[in-house]
């Protein structure tokens, strides 16, 4: 499938990779009510409620972490060997 249709499929709570891909049980999933913790000082927005965080692509890698806001490539983007994940 190409890109827009592995985006489409990730909305739709899919998870989808490239048949190209080298890593072992890699594959994409949207990420949604994110969740974080950092030690940055965020004393200037602590008046801020509600869902405060945008819906962000994820990226499983071969050693099993997860990367969040994972981009796209050129080559990513007009791929049309993307396909859904069991």
């Amino acid at each position: 499938m190409t890109f827009g249709e592995a985006i489409e499929a990730l909305k739709k709570g899919e998870k989808v990779a490239r048949s190209g891909w080298n890593g072992k049980g890699m594959f994409l999933c949207l990420a949604v009510e994110i969740d974080f913790k950092t030690p940055a000082d965020l004393f200037c927005v602590q008046h801020l409620e509600g869902d405060l965080t945008n819906d962000a692509i994820v990226m499983k890698t071969a050693d099993d972490r997860f990367v969040v806001g994972w981009l796209a490539s050129q080559t990513d983007m007009l791929a049309e060997d993307w396909e859904i994940v069991e």
